[in-house]
């Protein structure tokens, strides 16, 4: 199936398959170097090459000229679906006993590290998140009925935690809609536990599901007034600098998103960085990631946005990624250094900082809009060597 944003030259590309471009060309009446600048975006064919190229190639024009594929029904069957139906109570018998409270929090913490860590996150968390939400939505229920105070705030802990990744999860696969759901019940179960720190880490979240819906000014408030209240929570002090440090984060992410450059430099420098010096990369606290790598990370995220990439690149040089207990941060540092080289036309460069990308988190980079667009871009510029092993990634990965 071709994608739905290909350009004509990208499809006349996919349909010839594994046809020699001079062969045809030939058989069109047009130069391989003519055909060779359609395919990259560089002309637009005629009307008359166009209905004889899908002619040759075997398709209607239509499906050369569409921007859009025809409708499709969607299956029931997806992986969202199936989340989706747990999320909104289908799953075991009321009557059936619940998952004990330990279990539950062992199961999200191992879904938790496999989707940070694993290079198919994808699909372990299609095969793991929609059984486990039907049994923690069902233990949530029966907790909250339940006469035991403890195994209730233990259900609702785990049942914070697990929302949390189900609003990355959902982001990441486009469903916006199901993860403000998904965060909001993080919010309502970390309340309902009386969990400080889990209602800083939710309030973070839906920072992120604010960003995610386009309301960045939205995110940097919330952001900002959870960290005030973190700073005075009732938990141990470097839970407050870590949490108020990441929530600081959320604000500075706003801020670049709203093209305040200096604003968003100077939370970062001022209140997020002095926070992550007395963090270790490796505390993780509710899987937020926050230390001092992920400030450089972060630096280098306005710098790449401002458009000013020959900043973002020194930046990049002096950066470690290697320790980063999350996948997910090194995949979107890789992808950035490789939009700064993409802007500044360095094709070969672009190409080579997407190579360790595919062999990493090859699921990532198929999903995420910036990295098809770079690749696209490399295929229509390219030199025809780099534009050849960027087409095969591109087939590699399902995006051609």
């Amino acid at each position: 199936m071709v994608a739905a944003d290909l350009p004509i030259g990208d499809r006349i590309r996919h349909y010839r398959g594994g046809r020699r471009q001079d062969a045809v060309a030939g058989l069109v009446g047009i130069a391989p170097d003519y055909l060779s600048q359609i395919e990259r975006g560089i002309k637009v064919p005629s009307l008359q090459i166009l209905y004889a190229l899908a002619q040759e190639l075997g398709v209607p024009a239509a499906a050369l000229l569409s921007e859009q594929p025809p409708a499709e029904e969607k299956s029931a069957d997806t992986a969202d679906a199936a989340v989706g139906r747990a999320l909104l109570g289908y799953g075991p018998p009321r009557s059936s006993d619940p998952v004990r409270a330990d279990l539950l929090r062992d199961r999200v913490e191992a879904a938790w590290r496999s989707w940070q860590t694993d290079s198919d996150r994808f699909t372990r968390a299609a095969e793991t998140l929609p059984a486990l939400v039907a049994d923690l939505e069902h233990a949530a229920r029966t907790a909250r009925a339940g006469s035991d105070p403890m195994e209730r705030r233990a259900v609702l802990r785990a049942a914070a935690d697990l929302y949390c990744l189900l609003r990355s999860y959902l982001r990441r696969i486009g469903r916006v809609d199901l993860a403000t759901l998904a965060a909001d019940r993080a919010m309502r179960a970390a309340e309902d536990a009386d969990d400080p720190l889990r209602i800083a880490a939710a309030q973070w979240n839906f920072g992120h599901v604010l960003l995610a819906a386009g309301q960045p000014a939205e995110a940097e408030e919330l952001a900002l007034c959870a960290a005030e209240q973190v700073a005075t929570a009732q938990i141990p002090e470097d839970e407050r600098t870590a949490m108020g440090g990441a929530l600081q984060l959320v604000a500075v992410v706003g801020a670049t998103r709203r093209q305040q450059w200096w604003e968003a430099r100077h939370r970062l420098t001022e209140h997020a960085a002095p926070a992550a010096l007395k963090i270790a990369d490796s505390r993780n606290l509710c899987w937020t990631v926050f230390g001092p790598t992920n400030i450089a990370l972060h630096a280098l995220s306005i710098d790449m946005e401002a458009g000013d990439t020959a900043e973002a690149l020194h930046t990049a040089d002096a950066i470690d990624t290697s320790g980063l207990p999350s996948m997910e941060r090194a995949f979107t540092f890789g992808l950035e250094v490789a939009a700064c080289h993409s802007r500044r036309r360095d094709d070969a460069a672009a190409l080579l900082a997407l190579l360790p990308l595919k062999e990493d988190a090859p699921e990532d980079l198929a999903r995420t809009p910036l990295a098809q667009q770079i690749i696209m871009t490399i295929i229509r510029r390219a030199r025809a060597m780099h534009a050849r092993q960027a087409e095969e990634m591109a087939v590699d990965l399902g995006i051609l």
